[in-house]
Order: C-alpha cells, then structure tokens, then sequence
C-alpha cells in the first residue's frame, strides 16, 4: 500500500519571508534580488514569498519619494516582477509606492502571480512620532477602493478590504504600523476568512525592540486564531539615524514557529509551513471566535489554483506533544499541573467536609502522582499529612516489587499504610459466581472491582473522599475496569497523559521531595507499567499494558492530534511517521492507530460516566467539559480508512524525533 503523501492535501502550506540583499532606490537592482530569492525559495517548495514593506525601492528614500525618476524606474521594476511570475508557480507580495488616480502616494504591498497583479492592499495606519515621519509622503489608504484596468499589470483592486488565496489558503495583509495600531486591520481579515495574515514591514531595531516584536506577532496570531507571517527590511536601508535589522517571523495561534537571524547584510530568509487544517479546526471550536459579529464579506482573488506538492515537513512534528521540549519550560509547567491538581482536590476536600483522603496504592507510576498531589492538598490545606489513608489490596497478580513500592512511599513520608490482601475476597466472589478460569476478563475485572469496593467503604468508615488515580491516556482507551478503578470521588488525574506522568513524578523526585522519598520515586520510575491482574508463572511474565494495548507515547500523540487539531487517520499516521521515525515503521504505526480509534469509540461509554476531575491541559475527556460524544457512534468506517493507510515511510526535513 505504499503511496506518496502530500501535505499539503493534508492541509499545510509552505511559505516564505525575504529580507534580500537591498540597492537603495535602485528599483531594477532590487526585483533582480527579488527574483533570485523567490527562485531559490520557490525550488524549495515555497508557495509564496513575502518580501519587506517598501522592498521595490528601500522603506527609507525619504524625500526621493516625490522624485518622478524613482517611480518611473519602480513602475518598470514591477511590471519585470509581475512578468516574470507568468512562467513561475510562486506568488510574491511586494512593498510599493502606488500612486492613486487622485494624486494620493500610499505605502502599499502589491501582490504579484501568474503574470498579473493580483491586487494592491495599502497600509492604514501611518506612524508619524518618534523616528517615523510616513506622512510626509504617503497618505493613509483607509477607504481607499479603486479599480484599476492596466494594460501590462492587468485589473485589480487598490483596497485593504479584500483577501486573496492560494488553493484552500487565503491570506489578507496589513503593513508595518498596521500590526501596532490599537484596532489593527489584520483582525477583521482573519473574521472575513483569512488563514494567514501577511506584515511587510520596516520596523528598525531598537534595544528589545525585537523581543516586543516577536511578542506582538506571536500575540497577535492567537488573537485572530491564525497564521502570521512578518519580513522585516534589512540592515542595508539608511543608517542615517536608525538601523534595520531584516527582522523575519512567523507564528501560528500564539505559537513562534520560526525567526531569521538579524543585521545579514547579504540577504536572509525564513522557510516553513502554517497549518491551515488545525487553524480552521481551532477556529470551529472557538464560539467566540465565531461569535463575533462580521461585516461584508471581502472579495477573494485567487492567485493560483493549489499550493506547491510538500512532500515532507520541514516543521517539526513533536512525538511528544504533551511534554515541553525545553527543560525550563517544563520545569514551569509541571509545577502548575501540580499546584492545580493539589487546588482542585483541597477545594474538592473543603466543599465536603472530608477528614481524610483515601487513596489506592499500588505502587505504580499514577498512583504514585496521586499520592503526591495528596500530600500537596494536604499541605495546602493545613493539615497533618496523618489525615491521608492510603491503601494498599494486593491481589493473585501483584508483584513484590509494586508492593514493596507502596510501602516505601508511605514510610519515607511517615503516613500509615493500610494493607488488606483480596486472594480470599476474590475467590470467594468467583465461586459464588461458579467461575473457575483465573485468566479472563471475569478474573481481572473482581479483583478490580474488589479493590474499588474496599476503598469506597473504607472512604465511608474514615470519613474520607477517595481520591481516584487513572490518567487520560487510559481514559482515552477505556484501560479501566467500568465503575471500579474508573470510578472515585475526585480523580485527580484524569486530564494528565501517561506521557506526562514520568515526567512529572521526576520532577517532583528533584525538586520538592524528601530525601528518603526520592530512591521510591526513581524505583517506581524504573517499574514496568501493569494492571497486574493475572498470576505471573513460569509461561507467563508479568502483564506490560504495551504489549496488550500499544505503546502510550504513540496513544497520546494520536489522542493530542485527534482532540485538539480534530485531525483525521489520514492526517495523524502521516505526521505520527514523521515525529516517531525511525523508531516506528509505518505499519507498526498503522496497527496501534487501528487499536486506539477501536478502543477510543468503542470505550465512550465509560467516560460518559467519569467523575469529576480537575482539567490541567488544553486535552480533556469530562463529559462535563471539553468531549460529549454518543456512547454508540460507529467505527467501521474509520477502521477502514486506517486500513488502507499507505507502508511508505515519509520522512519531515525537521521531524522532533527523539522519543
């Protein structure tokens, strides 16, 4: 089944910014450099090319903007850009001064394909304080809507008010000062449509300027839930009194994807891809968003039919979504998952009036987090860490080495472990039953069920609120025994991913725990995830929950794609190819991606009836909150798709692929 992907069928585009190499007012100098940027971009899959706010003639000629000279020479200029796109499959948005009908000069980006002028947008906004003195020239282009029938550049629009597209992406574009304005015009874009939103800009650099720059667009795109693409005109402007730096960025709803280095006088540029799938799925979800009263929609021109071929990514594709690559960032996050999952439970404690916590310990990694967000509680609350129960109900398939886990977490921090065997509870259960066989789901489930019992009326005895400790991933599965350990008063884990949780126990190893706590973390760490509910023997090991239901860190990276970009099989094995090569083959892939949409539609029921729980993540599964789905939605089609997904391996340019 091998066969080619196309990402850009799976709704991505790649693009580019451009800060060339600039001959001040030299205009036939400049679409030279224009042109031989584009190429070489364009020869790497971009399927449009941004160049800086004025790139025609250099943003800073000042007065030479009056000398008819320069324009004449930047009229030639475009129309050499707009010709020489007829033969090329690239679409450029280029800084102009366009003159009106009525004699009015503007700060326009003219947008140039298929040998044509598509359109020319002006800026709104002109920045006359401080270093800027654009008025003295231009004239602002609000209300500006005029049409033009040029003989060599072809009809078009003169107007801020419209969009243009590429295939399935449409873009708008403000200029410079636009993105600073206090209502910037990028924003009304992005309501009529727009994917992207496109800055040529000639902003001069300043001591952390940059960084208020970068903040602003980042910023900016999560406020029109959108793509943001700026260039910035390079270091070889006039120096007469400021500097320019060749600033290039692009974000994606509040997230930087990408930034060029600075002051490159030989030209410098920035390659990548937006996402237009997820950014119109972030869109559907946000009722606010789509809340918004909108004004006439803005006409569309389209600049060419479809984008490029993209036949591999170079963004990174993150094989752990969940988890923040960088250590100081995590660091950050895992202290506030913390804080919120020890808030929630010590609000949930004083809502009931609880005297105790009661947990269940196994001595595996989510009970182990569980018990550690108790302690937090507690703490929070005040209150001595005795005020914790924790249980311990060893059964026909626990290990020592979990067992003895239990009880060493609870002796390092000095709380009474409770130990109540089940062996006897259980059989007598399963005769009661008249079941003999100690090795199907009758046999795991009792002693699951068991356990729940014993700790909800335990709850009852201590006056307690049992604290439940199963985490997303298995909830996304259904890796849970229905109203058993899927069942508790307040499950203070049920937004975190298994991912997460190793994480989150190691941090908690080396920053906040005791000393004698820290060799029982690092033992439960290093401990083989398992529901032990099967009586290891000489033909059979202990249970790993991977070998039965698949690898988590390929669940939870399906589950993140699935839930928060709403992507398809398609679309999800393609980058999950990408993110997990070489470690996983396409097939492999294809098989736990099959396991996982069975059990995710199959296993509804179960989350229909989860109880609450604090959200911690942009992910969760409260019936309450973030997923309502019908317990009997059907499968078969989507078991199908997966099926016939493709064995070739597709490699991304820039794949995060250290799992």
């Amino acid at each position: 089944m091998d066969a080619a992907i196309d990402f850009c069928e799976l709704g991505f585009i790649r693009v580019a910014a451009a800060a060339p190499a600039l001959a001040l007012a030299d205009p036939a100098a400049n679409a030279e450099q224009i042109l031989a940027l584009a190429d070489d971009l364009a020869a790497r899959g971009a399927s449009l090319v941004l160049f800086p706010e004025l790139a025609l003639t250099g943003y800073s000629c000042e007065d030479l903007f009056f000398s008819a000279g320069l324009h004449q020479a930047a009229r030639r200029a475009l129309v050499r850009l707009a010709q020489a796109t007829a033969d090329r499959s690239v679409t450029l948005i280029v800084g102009f001064p366009w003159q009106t009908r009525d004699g009015r000069m503007l700060n326009a980006a003219v947008v140039l394909a298929g040998g044509r002028v598509c359109g020319v947008v002006p800026k709104t906004h002109l920045p006359n304080h401080d270093e800027f003195y654009e008025r003295r020239w231009f004239a602002s282009g609000a209300g500006v809507d005029e049409t033009v029938a040029d003989p060599v550049l072809g009809s078009f629009r003169v107007s801020a008010a419209q969009l243009f597209s590429i295939g399935h992406t449409r873009f708008g574009i403000e200029l410079c000062e636009d993105l600073w304005a206090p209502e910037p015009p990028g924003i009304p874009l992005c309501l009529a449509g727009a994917d992207l939103i496109l800055n040529p800009s000639a902003s001069n650099e300043l001591v952390a300027k940059a960084d208020y720059r970068r903040d602003l667009v980042r910023m900016t795109s999560a406020r029109g839930l959108c793509g943001y693409l700026y260039a910035g005109s390079g270091p070889l402007e006039s120096t007469k009194d400021v500097v320019f730096g060749g600033h290039l960025l692009a974000a994606e709803n509040g997230q930087l994807l990408g930034e060029s280095n600075r002051f490159e006088f030989s030209g410098t540029s920035l390659l990548l891809e937006f996402d237009i799938e997820r950014l119109r799925h972030d869109r559907l979800r946000n009722t606010t968003f789509a809340a918004v009263p909108r004004g006439a929609s803005l006409p569309l021109v389209e600049c060419a039919p479809r984008p490029a071929t993209i036949d591999s990514l170079r963004r990174g594709v993150d094989a752990h979504p969940f988890v923040p690559g960088d250590e100081g960032e995590f660091e950050a996050r895992a202290a506030e998952i913390l804080a919120i999952q020890s808030t929630g439970l010590a609000r949930r404690v004083l809502s009931a009036g609880s005297a105790r916590l009661v947990i269940g310990l196994s001595g595996g990694l989510d009970s182990t987090l569980a018990f550690l967000v108790c302690l937090d509680a507690l703490t929070k609350l005040g209150r001595p860490l005795s005020d914790l129960s924790p249980l311990t109900l060893p059964g026909p398939g626990t290990s020592e080495r979990t067992l003895e886990s239990a009880r060493a977490l609870c002796r390092a921090v000095g709380v009474t472990l409770k130990e109540i065997p089940i062996h006897a509870a259980v059989a007598q259960h399963l005769a009661d039953l008249g079941h003999t066989t100690r090795n199907d789901i009758v046999f795991e489930n009792a002693q699951a069920r068991e356990r729940t019992q014993l700790l909800f009326n335990h709850a009852n005895q201590v006056g307690g609120l049992l604290v439940g400790t199963g985490d997303l991933s298995e909830l996304a599965l259904g890796w849970c025994t229905f109203n058993a350990d899927h069942m508790a008063s307040y499950n203070v884990n049920a937004s975190v991913p298994k991912t997460m949780m190793a994480y989150l126990v190691r941090w908690y190893a080396r920053h906040r725990a005791l000393p004698a706590l820290v060799p029982v973390l690092e033992r439960v760490l290093t401990t083989p995830i398992s529901p032990e509910l099967l009586e290891p023997s000489p033909e059979r090991a202990v249970q790993a929950t991977e070998d039965i239901v698949g690898p988590y860190e390929l669940h939870d990276f399906f589950l993140f794609h699935f839930m928060r970009n709403g992507s398809s099989p398609r679309r999800i094995h393609a980058l999950a190819v990408v993110a997990f090569a070489p470690r996983y083959s396409a097939p492999t892939i294809r098989r736990w991606l099959r396991e996982f949409c069975k059990r995710f539609f199959t296993q509804q029921f179960k989350r229909t009836t989860l109880p609450p729980g604090p959200k911690v993540g942009s992910v969760s599964l409260s019936p309450r909150g973030d997923w309502r789905m019908p317990d009997e939605a059907a499968v078969a089609a989507i078991l199908e798709e997966v099926d016939a997904l493709p064995d070739a391996p597709i490699m991304g340019d820039g794949a995060m692929a250290s799992v």
